[in-house]
Formats: C-alpha cells, structure tokens, sequence
C-alpha cells in the first residue's frame, strides 16, 4: 500500500482527495496537514473529511510530521506552499502530486528544479477527461489546419483567483504549438470596441467566472461553412481527486523528475 499525505486536508478540495484515497485498495492515507494555526489542526481526519477510513488520523501542524510515513504528498494548496511543501518533500525524499495553478514561471523553475532530487507530477488539472482534451487540442489543432481559427472559452465559480485558469493556458499552450506560433504573439484576451477584422494568426480567450462552476472549457475550430467544439465540463471535484490519487499511484516509485498527467495517462508521443 502506498502512503499518502493531503496538503488542506480540512479545505474543500483535501476532503475529495481523502475520499479518493479511500476508495483505492493500492492507497491508504497516511497522514494530512493544515498552516500553524487553522482551527482543524488537532481534530481526526475522519471528522473533518467525513471519510471513517482515516480513522483515528489527526490533523497536523505543517507538513514534516504528516510526511513521516507517506510516499506521496497530494498538494492542491497555493503557490507558495506548494512549492515550501515540495522543497520538504526532496529534503525527505518523498514524491510530489502538485495540482496548484498560478504558478508563475520562476516558480515553475524553482519546482522544476526540486524535481531533479524527487519525482514530481505537475498538472494545472488532474482530469483523466481533461487531459486527454489537453492532447486532442493540438491534434485536433494541427489536422484542421490554419484555415479553422481558434476561440477557446472558460469557465470556473466565483471565487477563484487567476484567469485565465491554467488548464486553459495549456489548452492554448498546445494549439499555438500545434499552428507553430508563439502564444504571447497571438493570444487575445477578450474584445472591447472597434477590434478590426480578426487577424489569421489569432486565438481568442474568454473568461466566466460565477456561482459554483467547477470547470467549463471549450475550444472553438471555426471555417467558412462549419465549426467544431471541443468541450470538457467537470460536474464535481472528485474527478481531479481521482487524477490526483491516480498520478500518485504511479510516481510513488519513479525516478527523481519533472512528469505531468500526460506521463501516467501514457499519452506521451
């Protein structure tokens, strides 16, 4: 059984992943953690999660304890306690699931470059679905050819923080590379006024945030005569706790380096 510790094990998303982690025979939770000074900090995992299989578990204070006896952490935090987390992990010598969006490209450095010390899987969105979208996009992308232009809209609930959301951004990251463009040079986000017509070398972005939203992404593939949409929807949070606990199984005993869901999905070309 591989041991696994949950980053905001007491936050929403920690609760699927505990969940997720119950429901696999190859997994058992060995531990989860919250900031110094969250108010579950000495409450039972099961209580807090409502999953009885993390029986008499507690809650702990920061990372190192919770670590002790995993293989794996699952990190759904913020930036910047990812990567302090992650930095602890190759310290401990414990692999990573890291599925924290907004990192910035120097962090995005920084976790790559703890990743030559421990395994890591990387991935704006855990999907299983989504990330075989993220594979169709330039598929799909390239086969079409330059004559389809492409329009990419998400949508997420109203509380989260970056936009776009960083499934779009590889979303878009694979159709500029499938057209051999560079995506700071094409991307438009959002039109307001007199725009013009809409140049070939162009894909459009568009941005919902509302309600309780968890993850809406479709891609337009638009010619004269016909379009094509591509369209992922996730109905509930347990579908990236799924991935996650998934992406753990396998990088538990992988060699130290940087992977993505492309990797355990085998999908890689």
């Amino acid at each position: 059984m591989i041991g696994m510790a949950v980053a905001g094990v007491a936050g929403r998303m920690g609760g699927f992943i505990v969940r997720a982690i119950g429901r696999q025979a190859e997994a058992g939770l060995a531990g989860g953690f919250e900031a110094p000074g969250h108010p579950a900090i000495g409450k039972r995992v099961a209580e807090v999660c409502g999953e009885p299989q993390a029986g008499d578990l507690l809650v702990e204070a920061g990372a190192e304890a919770a670590l002790g006896s995993a293989r794996v952490l699952i990190d759904f935090t913020a930036p910047a306690a990812s990567l302090a987390h992650l930095e602890l992990c190759a310290r401990l010598g414990k692999a990573a699931v890291i599925g924290t969006t907004g990192l910035d490209s120097g962090q995005k450095q920084a976790m790559a470059a703890l990743a030559a010390r421990v395994p890591v899987v990387y991935a704006p969105n855990m999907s299983v679905g989504m990330n075989l979208m993220f594979k169709l996009a330039g598929l799909v992308a390239r086969v079409l050819g330059p004559d389809y232009a492409m329009e990419l809209v998400e949508a997420h609930h109203d509380q989260k923080k970056d936009a776009p959301s960083g499934s779009a951004l590889r979303l878009l990251e694979e159709m500029a590379a499938a057209r051999g463009w560079k995506l700071d040079q094409v991307a438009k986000h959002g039109r307001q006024g007199l725009v013009g017509a809409r140049p070939r070398e162009e894909i459009g972005v568009s941005v919902i945030r509302g309600g309780d939203i968890v993850g809406d992404h479709t891609i337009y593939f638009i010619t004269q005569g016909e379009r094509l949409e591509l369209t992922h929807r996730a109905h509930t949070r347990d579908t990236f706790a799924q991935g996650a606990v998934r992406a753990a199984l396998w990088v538990a005993d992988k060699k130290p380096g940087l992977y993505d869901m492309q990797d355990v999905l085998g999908l890689k070309d």
